[in-house]
C-alpha cells in the first residue's frame, strides 16, 4: 500500500471545514496504522515561522488510529505537514505533505494548503462541463452572409486542419443550433456548458475578438444567445463564456484607434516598439495584439466599469468564465501582474453574480497562480491530461505532446501517478477539485485518436475523468468517439445526420460513467487514497463519511493485485467480483484494458 498507510488529504474527510474564515481554527485528521503510536505533530508556518502542535488520538479502527491536531488558518494560505516520530528503537522521524510520505527534510512547496479566500460556488463541486466550439457544433438552419475573409464550407466537408485556410473556413454552426441540442447534452448527463468565444472576430475561433460588447451575427447575435442561455437555465444547466484577457484582435476599434494615432487615449492600452511588428503580440502573431495591464484604461474596459466586457455578460447571465493564455494575462518581461488582475476579474464577476465561476486557460504547472483571491482552479493539462496520454497512448501512435517539441511518451503506472502526485501537491485541495480535468479540448488532440482508435482504451481514459478528484470537462464529439491528431485537425464538425458513424460503446461509456458519477456523491466531495501503481494498473479509494469505492484501471492484462480490503465489494462499473483468497486478501482482475468499480 502506498504511504505504508498513512494518509491525509485535503477532503472533508480529513479537514474540518473546506472554508475557513482567516483566523479560524480548523481541526484536521491523520490516519495511521495500527501500530503507529509514536506519536504525531502537525508542522504550520504562521506568519512564516514554523510552529509545531501535537496531535491527539481521535479514534480507532480495527486498523487505523485516526489523530487530530488544530491548525489556525492565520494567513490566506496556511501551509501544514504532519512530523512521525520514529519508535524507541529506531529514533527520527518521518513526513508527511501532499507529495507523500519521506523520510528526509523537503521543502514546504508541496506542504498541505488552508485558504481562506472565499470559495467557489457550491454548484460547482457537481459540474461535469461540456466544451463547444460553436462554428463546428450544430446548425441552426439559418444561412447567413459571410464577411470577406470567410471562406464557406458545406457541414460535411473536411477541415483543413493546417494551412492558411484552416482559421478561415466557416462551417455554420450557430448559437442556436446549440440551443437545438440541448437535449443531447442533458442526455449525456452533463449540466454545465463551455462555450469558447462568441464575440465578432476575423477567424472561426474567435480569439481575435473585434468587439467584447456583442455577438457575432454570424452566430445568430444577441438575440440568440438570449435564447440560449435562458434555456440552458430552464434546464438546470449552467453557461460559462471564453474571454481573452491576454489580447484582442488586431481589428478591434481599441487597436484600430491606437495604432492609428500615437495621441489616441487607446494609445496606452497596447505595448507599441519599434522591434518586429511594433506592437507586443500573443506569440508574435499579428492579429493578436497584446493588451497592456498597467493601463488603467484596459482595467476599466475589460474589468471595472459597469459595461466592461467581463461584468456586461455576468449581468447578461453567464455563470462564469473560461479565460484564455490566462498564465500570460498581464506578465510581459519585468511586469507580473496576473494575480492582481484575475483578484479584480473575480471581484468585478462577485458584484454582479456571487455565484459565478472563473477558471484559467494554463497548460503547464498553474500552481503559482492558485490559491489566491482569483482563479478558482485551471484547466489541469499539467497535472491530469499528459499524465493520462502518457499511459494509455496507443503501442504504435506518435503525436506532439500539447507544444512539446517531442512525441507523447509511452510511460507505466507509477509515472502516472507519480506526475499527479508532483502537480496536486503544488496547491490546495480546493484548487485541486475546481480545476478541469480533461481528456482533449479544441487545442489537443482527441483522446480516441491518442488511445490509437481503441474503445477500451478510451473507456480506461474516461473512467479515471469521472472518478478523480477534478471537475471533468468533455470536448463536444469525445463521446461519439471523433478523432483528431492536433488542436485544428480535432475541430471536426459534429455527425448528427450520420448517426451510423457513432461509436455507440463509447457514448454507452460516458453516459453510464457520467451517471455514476452524478449519483455517487463520494465521487464529487470524497477524498484519493492511491493503493497500488504498476507499469499497467492503477488503483485508489475514493471516500467520504464511511463509504468507500473501490476503483481499478488497467491499461493492459496486468499481474492480479492482491489487497486487504476488510470487507468484499459490490460492482458499480465492470461486472468483475472481487475474489477471496486464503490469505485475508482480495484479488483483483487482471484484465485489460478494463475499468472497474466498487462498492466496499
Amino acid at each position: 500500500m502506498l504511504d505504508r498507510g498513512f494518509h491525509h488529504d485535503g477532503s472533508a474527510d480529513h479537514v474540518s471545514t473546506l472554508a475557513p474564515e482567516p483566523g479560524e481554527t480548523v481541526t484536521v485528521f491523520l490516519r495511521t496504522p495500527k501500530e503507529h503510536r509514536s506519536g504525531v505533530h502537525v508542522r504550520s508556518t504562521p506568519d512564516g515561522e514554523p510552529h509545531f502542535t501535537e496531535a491527539v488520538v481521535d479514534r480507532e479502527t480495527e486498523h487505523e488510529i485516526w489523530w487530530r491536531a488544530d491548525v489556525v488558518a492565520r494567513n490566506p494560505v496556511t501551509r501544514y505537514r504532519f512530523l512521525l516520530a520514529g519508535s524507541p528503537g529506531s529514533p527520527g522521524y518521518r513526513w508527511l505533505n501532499g507529495a507523500g510520505l519521506h523520510g528526509n527534510d523537503v521543502p514546504d512547496a508541496d506542504d498541505f494548503r488552508l485558504v481562506t479566500y472565499a470559495a467557489p460556488p457550491e454548484w460547482a463541486h457537481d459540474a461535469v462541463v461540456y466544451e463547444i466550439f460553436p462554428d463546428r457544433f450544430a446548425r441552426s438552419g439559418a444561412r447567413r452572409a459571410l464577411p470577406a475573409w470567410a471562406e464557406e464550407r458545406e457541414w460535411d466537408d473536411p477541415v483543413a486542419g493546417s494551412g492558411p485556410a484552416t482559421p478561415l473556413q466557416i462551417f455554420g454552426g450557430d448559437l442556436d443550433g446549440v440551443r437545438e441540442r440541448l437535449g443531447h447534452i442533458a442526455a449525456l448527463g452533463a449540466n454545465t456548458l463551455y462555450l469558447t468565444p462568441v464575440f465578432p472576430a476575423a477567424s472561426n475561433h474567435r480569439y481575435d475578438a473585434a468587439s467584447f460588447a456583442e455577438i457575432d451575427p454570424l452566430l445568430g447575435g444577441d438575440a440568440a444567445y438570449r435564447r440560449l442561455v435562458d434555456e440552458a437555465h430552464a434546464r438546470g444547466m449552467r453557461i460559462l463564456g471564453d474571454i481573452t484577457t491576454n489580447h484582442c484582435g488586431d481589428t478591434h476599434p481599441w487597436f484600430q484607434a491606437a495604432r492609428a494615432d500615437k495621441g489616441a487615449p487607446e494609445r496606452e492600452m497596447f505595448v507599441f516598439g519599434d522591434e518586429g511588428l511594433g506592437y507586443e503580440a500573443w506569440m508574435g502573431v499579428a492579429s493578436l495584439p497584446k493588451l497592456d495591464w498597467t493601463s488603467e484604461l484596459v482595467r476599466r474596459r475589460m474589468i471595472e466599469a459597469d459595461d466592461s466586457a467581463v461584468r456586461r455578460w455576468i449581468r447578461f447571465g453567464l455563470d462564469g468564465w473560461r479565460v484564455d493564455v490566462a498564465n500570460m494575462t498581464a506578465r510581459l518581461r519585468g511586469d507580473d501582474l496576473t494575480r492582481e488582475v484575475a483578484a479584480r476579474l473575480r471581484r468585478a464577476m462577485v458584484a454582479e453574480n456571487p455565484d459565478t465561476l472563473l477558471v484559467a486557460e494554463h497548460a503547464h504547472d498553474a500552481s503559482g497562480d492558485l490559491d489566491a483571491d482569483g482563479w478558482h482552479g485551471t484547466m489541469n493539462y499539467a497535472g491530469f491530461t499528459r499524465p493520462v496520454w502518457s499511459w494509455l497512448r496507443g503501442p504504435e501512435v506518435r503525436l506532439p505532446f500539447l507544444g512539446v517539441p517531442a512525441p507523447i511518451p509511452r510511460l507505466g503506472g507509477d509515472a502516472l501517478l507519480a506526475t499527479m502526485r508532483s502537480f496536486s501537491a503544488r496547491t490546495s485541495w480546493r484548487s485541486l477539485t475546481h480545476s478541469w480535468s480533461l481528456l482533449s479540448s479544441h487545442d489537443t488532440a482527441r483522446i480516441r485518436t491518442v488511445c490509437g482508435g481503441d474503445p477500451a482504451l478510451v473507456e480506461v481514459a474516461a473512467g479515471l475523468l469521472f472518478t478523480l478528484p477534478g471537475t471533468p470537462m468533455i470536448f463536444a464529439g469525445d463521446e461519439l468517439g471523433l478523432e483528431g491528431a492536433w488542436g485544428e485537425d480535432a475541430r471536426r464538425t459534429m455527425p448528427w445526420h450520420h448517426q451510423h458513424t457513432w461509436d455507440t460503446r463509447t457514448l454507452t461509456t460516458y453516459r453510464d460513467l457520467v451517471s455514476l458519477r452524478r449519483n455517487e456523491h463520494v465521487l464529487r466531495h470524497g477524498g484519493l487514497r492511491w493503493l497500488h501503481a504498476s507499469e499497467d494498473a492503477l488503483v485508489f479509494l475514493r471516500e467520504h463519511a464511511g463509504e468507500r469505492l473501490l476503483v481499478l484501471a488497467a491499461r493492459a492484462p496486468h499481474d492480479p493485485v492482491r489487497l486487504r480490503l476488510g470487507s468484499a465489494g459490490t460492482p458499480l462499473y465492470g461486472s468483475a467480483d472481487l475474489l477471496p483468497a486464503q490469505d485475508g486478501t482480495h484479488v483483483l482482475p487482471s484484465d485489460g484494458p478494463a475499468f472497474h468499480v466498487w462498492r466496499l
